[in-house]
């Protein structure tokens, strides 16, 4: 599980995370619903509406938190990056088609409401009961 795929299958099993953000010196975290992760990145879909857009516009680091409870406490993986915006088409296109909600909220694939995100380029680490006093194992992506 410590290593790139390994990652990619765990946010995909698990797609509730706790995503963070920076507005100006303040940190912000919100609970999303990934979308999905591949050999390319780990994808996130929000609405232009959202203060999390221009967090991200500002400062593009973030850090997202997906948690798989356990019998003890459960498996914690934390992926960090620089978040970069997806204007391509046919990925949006893909997010109109893999989440119906949308379609119901007004949207479609060329709404500049849309805003699709990733994160192509960083680094993750599992966290569990068992690790919570090692060093932390830096899977970098």
């Amino acid at each position: 599980m410590m290593d790139k795929k390994g990652c990619i299958d765990f946010v995909n099993e698990n797609k509730l995370c706790f995503l963070a953000t920076a507005e100006n010196d303040q940190p912000r975290v919100r609970a999303m619903e990934f979308w999905f992760a591949d050999e390319t990145g780990f994808y996130f879909q929000t609405g232009a509406i959202k203060e999390l857009t221009g967090h991200i516009a500002t400062n593009p680091k973030v850090e997202a938190c997906f948690f798989k409870p356990g019998e003890l406490v459960g498996t914690m993986l934390r992926v960090a990056g620089k978040a970069e915006f997806v204007t391509d088409r046919q990925m949006k296109e893909k997010a109109m088609q893999d989440r119906p909600f949308l379609k119901d909220m007004g949207l479609t694939a060329d709404s500049p409401s849309l805003i699709l995100f990733r994160l192509a380029h960083g680094e993750a680490y599992f966290w569990t009961l068992e690790t919570n006093l090692k060093p932390k194992e830096k899977i970098i992506f």
